[in-house]
C-alpha cells in the first residue's frame, strides 16, 4: 500500500469518526462533551467503545484490532470537530487525545495473559502500581537558530511510544546540512511529560506457586502522576514492542510496553461482585438478630475449623470491619484501622487465624518477620536497569492500603525493620526522603501480626512484659494483644482432638473415595460451564454452611450454625462501608471505662496487664465500638456497642473472661451469709485478686475460667470463714490480720493450684 492510498484509507477513516461525534441520535451526547472539554480547557475526550460498537460496529471492532492506525484516525477527527466548534481554540492546541472506555471483551487482560497475540490491538489491563518514574520532559518540537545564516530550523520528534508506525526522527541536530552550528532556543520548543509505571499482576488473582508478573506503561501529557505505587488502576493502551537496549533488532528480542490512553482507579476497596439481593440478605439477618447474636453468629464463622478463641476471632472480626476514619478540618487523621497483635505458644493456631484472614479480608498482603525488611514494608527506592534512573517502589504496606496486612513471625524482624512500620500504623502513611526523593505514600491499612513470646515459650513466672519483650512505643499502636497460652488441660484436649480429628476426616462432597466424581449425563459436555462453576454459583447463593457431621460435629441445632464463607466476605464488604456516628451515651460509656483503666494504671493495681495504657486506648474503644456498630449494620454506636468493646479491652488487657457471672455468684453468696462474713469474705477476695495479680499464681496469670474461680474461691471462704469462727470476739485489726494469713494460705505452689483445679474437694 502506498502512501497515497494510507492517506487517502486515514481521511475516509477520518470522516466517518467524525460523523460518530457529530451524530445527534443521542441528543448530540460527545458535542456537549467537545464543549465541555473545550470549556475546562482540556485536551483529552473520553469516549466509551460501546457507543462505537452500536453505531458503527465494524469501525469499532477495527480499532480494537488495529488501534494504531484507527487511534491516529480519531484523533484527526476530533482535532477537525473542535476546529468547528472552536477555531482559536483548535488553532492554541497542537494535538487531541482520545481516552477509551468501557467493554473491551477479550482484550481485557491481565499482565499474566497478555501475550504476542494481542501486539497492536487496543488492550484494558488490571492491576497494581508497583513503580513510579519521575516525570521527565520529553521534547516534541524543537526550534534551531543558526546565526551564520540568520535562519531558524524546525524539527519534530516521534519515537516508538506515539501512536505513529515509525519514528520521524531520533537524532538531535547541533549543525546544520552546511557544518553551521545551531543554536537552541528552548523558549520556542514544545515539550511533553512523559513517565514510565510498572503494573503488577494482583496478588489474589496470581495462579498459586507462580509469581505475580508485571507490564511497563508509558503515560504522556495528562497522564502522569495520575497514580501512585500501590494504587489498583485500570489501564487502556495500545500494546507495542520496542527494540531492547541491547541491540533487540539484531538478536530478535524485544521488551512490550502499553501505551496508555486512559488510567481508571479501582474503587478504593477491593471490589467484590455484589447484588441487590444480597444487600437485602445482609439487611435481613442484621434486623433478624438481636444486637449480640450477630456478633457472635459472625465471629463464629471467622475460622470454623479453629477450636475456642472466641474472643480473638471477635476482635479479628473487628479488625476486618474497621472503624470509622475521620480527617479534622486542621488536617489532623484520625486513624480506622485497627491493629491487633497474636503472642502466644506455639502450635495454639496463630498463623492459622492470618491464614484465614487472608481468605476473608478484601484485600490482604501476608509477609513473614524473617523475610521481610524495613524499606521491604513501607518502599524502596531502586535504579531503573534501562534507564538508570531511581525509582520508587511500594513495600507491602503501601501494596495492602484499604486492606489487611498479615506478618507472621513478628518477632524475628530486628528492632530497626520494625521501627520502620512505627509511621504507618499511626499515621497510614509512608514518608521517603532518600537519593534525592521525597515522597509520602498511603498505607492506610490494619495490622495483623503473630509473635512467640521471648523464650520461645511463654514463662509463667515473668511479667506479661517480660514475655512479650516488645517497645512500649510499638505495644501502644496495637489496639489489642492477646496472649494465647497451651495449657495443659484433660477435658480441653479431648474436646479440641475430637475437632481436629473430624477436620481431617472431613471429604468434599464432589469427591468419593479421594477420586473425583464423573460427569452426571453426556449432556453436561455440552454446557459452557464446568461442574465446579456450577457449584461455586450453588455455594455464592447460600448464606449459611450446609451441616456436615464431620465440620460441625453431633449437634445441628439452630445456634450452631455458621456463616458461608462468601457470604461472608460480601456481608464484611458491605458493613465495611457503613459510617456510624458516636452517639453520647456511647461517649459517656467509654470516658467511664478509659478513666478506671487509668486509675488502675496510676495505683499498679493490675501488674499483669499486657500492653499499657494510654490515650491510645482511648481510641481503640472507640474504633472496637464503631466496628461492633457496623457488625449491626447500624447507623449510630450506641452503649451496647461500648460496652461490647469493653470486653474485647478488658479481655486483651487482663483476660477478664467471666467477670459478671463471678460477681453474681458472690452476690448469692453474699445474700446467704452472715453480715460480718459477707465483710470479711470481701475483703479477703479484693486483696486476694490484687495479690493474685501481683505475682502472677497458677500456670496462666491470665486464665479465669470458671472451674479455676469456683476452686479458689471455694478455698478461700472455707479458709475465711473457719477464721472468723475463731476469731470473732476479736478486734477488727485481728479480723484483717486473719484476712491476710487466709490470702497468704491461697499462694501455693502452681503444682498444688493445679491439683485443686482439676480435682476440686
Amino acid at each position: 500500500m502506498t502512501s497515497i492510498d494510507t492517506d487517502q484509507r486515514l481521511e475516509e477513516l477520518q470522516r466517518e469518526y467524525v460523523d460518530f461525534l457529530d451524530d445527534m441520535e443521542d441528543q448530540g451526547i460527545y458535542a456537549n462533551l467537545v464543549k465541555n472539554m473545550i470549556e475546562e480547557n482540556k485536551y483529552r475526550l473520553y469516549v466509551n467503545i460501546n457507543d462505537l460498537r452500536r453505531k458503527n460496529s465494524p469501525r469499532a471492532i477495527s480499532l480494537l484490532n488495529n488501534s494504531f492506525e484507527e487511534q491516529l484516525a480519531f484523533q484527526n477527527a476530533l482535532k477537525q470537530f473542535v476546529a468547528n466548534v472552536d477555531t482559536d481554540y483548535a488553532k492554541g492546541n497542537v494535538d487531541f487525545f482520545i481516552a477509551f472506555e468501557g467493554s473491551f471483551g477479550n482484550k481485557h487482560v491481565t499482565p499474566r495473559t497478555l501475550t504476542s497475540r494481542f501486539l497492536g490491538n487496543l488492550v484494558c489491563i488490571e492491576g497494581i502500581v508497583t513503580k513510579c518514574s519521575l516525570v521527565k520532559p520529553k521534547v516534541v518540537r524543537s526550534v534551531h537558530y543558526c546565526s551564520t545564516t540568520k535562519t531558524v530550523i524546525e524539527r519534530a520528534y516521534t519515537d516508538l511510544t506515539s501512536i505513529e508506525a515509525f519514528p520521524q526522527s531520533a537524532v538531535y541536530p547541533t549543525t546544520d546540512e552546511d557544518g553551521n552550528p545551531l543554536e537552541t532556543e528552548f523558549g520556542l520548543s514544545t515539550y511533553k511529560d512523559h513517565q514510565t509505571l510498572t503494573i503488577q499482576e494482583m496478588p489474589e488473582k496470581a495462579p498459586a506457586g507462580q509469581l505475580p508478573r508485571s507490564v511497563d506503561v508509558i503515560c504522556d501529557n495528562d497522564l502522569v502522576d495520575l497514580c501512585k505505587p500501590g494504587d489498583r488502576v485500570q489501564v487502556v493502551g495500545n500494546y507495542r514492542c520496542l527494540p531492547g537496549k541491547q541491540g533487540g533488532y539484531t538478536n530478535g528480542t524485544f521488551r512490550t510496553v502499553v501505551i496508555a490512553n486512559n488510567i481508571m482507579q479501582l474503587s478504593k476497596e477491593a471490589s467484590l461482585s455484589i447484588s441487590h439481593d444480597d444487600v437485602a440478605m445482609c439487611k435481613k439477618l442484621a434486623k433478624s438478630n438481636p444486637c449480640k447474636n450477630i456478633f457472635e453468629l459472625l465471629s463464629k464463622s471467622l475460622a470454623p475449623s479453629i477450636h475456642g478463641n472466641e474472643y480473638i476471632k471477635k476482635a479479628i472480626l473487628c479488625l476486618l470491619l474497621g472503624g470509622v476514619e475521620k480527617i479534622l478540618p486542621n488536617g489532623t487523621r484520625l486513624r480506622g484501622d485497627i491493629n491487633v497483635l497474636l503472642i502466644g505458644d506455639p502450635s495454639v493456631a496463630k498463623s492459622q487465624l492470618l491464614r484465614y484472614v487472608l481468605c476473608t479480608a478484601p484485600r490482604a498482603i501476608a509477609t513473614t518477620g524473617r523475610g521481610s525488611s524495613g524499606v521491604g514494608l513501607t518502599a524502596a527506592v531502586t535504579v531503573d536497569q534501562e534507564t538508570g534512573e531511581r525509582r520508587l517502589e511500594a513495600g507491602a504496606m503501601v501494596l495492602a492500603d484499604r486492606g489487611v496486612i498479615c506478618i507472621d513471625e513478628f518477632d524475628k524482624m530486628s528492632d530497626l525493620d520494625r521501627t520502620a512500620i512505627h509511621e504507618v500504623m499511626e499515621q497510614g502513611k509512608v514518608t521517603v526522603a532518600k537519593a534525592g526523593i521525597h515522597a509520602s505514600l498511603n498505607a492506610r491499612c490494619s495490622v495483623l501480626a503473630a509473635a512467640n513470646p521471648v523464650y520461645g515459650r511463654y514463662d509463667q513466672y515473668k511479667t506479661p512484659m517480660e514475655n512479650i519483650g516488645l517497645q512500649d512505643s510499638l505495644l501502644s499502636r496495637f489496639d489489642l494483644l492477646f496472649v494465647m497460652l497451651d495449657i495443659v488441660d484433660s477435658e480441653q484436649d479431648n474436646v479440641i482432638s475430637d475437632h481436629v480429628v473430624r477436620m481431617h476426616r472431613y471429604r468434599n462432597p464432589i469427591e468419593q473415595d479421594g477420586e473425583a466424581l464423573p460427569l452426571s449425563s453426556k449432556l453436561d459436555m455440552l454446557t459452557t460451564k464446568t461442574q465446579d462453576e456450577e457449584l461455586s454459583e450453588e455455594i455464592e447463593k447460600q448464606v449459611y454452611q450446609k451441616y456436615d457431621p464431620m465440620l460441625h460435629g453431633q449437634s445441628c441445632a439452630k445456634s450452631d450454625q455458621i456463616l458461608s464463607i462468601t457470604f461472608m466476605r460480601k456481608y464484611i464488604h458491605i458493613a465495611r462501608c457503613m459510617k456510624p456516628k458516636l452517639t453520647e451515651e456511647a461517649s459517656e460509656v467509654i470516658a467511664d471505662e478509659y478513666s478506671k483503666l487509668r486509675s488502675e494504671e496510676m495505683l499498679e493495681s493490675d501488674v499483669a496487664r499486657t500492653q499499657p495504657v494510654t490515650a491510645r486506648t482511648l481510641e481503640t474503644m472507640i474504633r472496637l465500638s464503631t466496628a461492633h456498630a457496623k457488625a449491626r449494620l447500624s447507623k449510630n454506636v450506641t452503649a451496647e456497642d461500648a460496652q461490647a468493646a469493653i470486653e474485647l479491652i478488658q479481655f486483651a488487657y487482663f483476660k477478664r473472661v467471666l467477670e459478671r457471672e463471678k460477681r453474681k455468684r458472690r452476690r448469692r453468696d453474699s445474700e446467704v451469709s452472715i453480715n460480718s462474713n459477707e465483710e470479711e469474705e470481701g475483703r479477703g477476695t479484693k486483696r486476694s485478686r490484687k495479690h493474685q495479680n501481683a505475682v502472677g499464681e497458677s500456670s496462666d496469670p491470665y486464665e479465669y475460667k470458671s472451674d479455676t474461680d469456683e476452686s479458689i474461691d471455694e478455698f478461700t471462704k472455707r479458709t475465711t470463714r473457719s477464721r472468723s469462727q475463731k476469731t470473732a470476739a476479736t478486734s477488727s485489726t485481728t479480723i484483717s490480720q486473719s484476712s491476710e494469713e487466709a490470702v497468704a494460705s491461697t499462694e501455693e505452689s502452681p503444682a498444688t493450684i493445679t491439683e485443686d483445679r482439676y480435682n476440686p474437694q
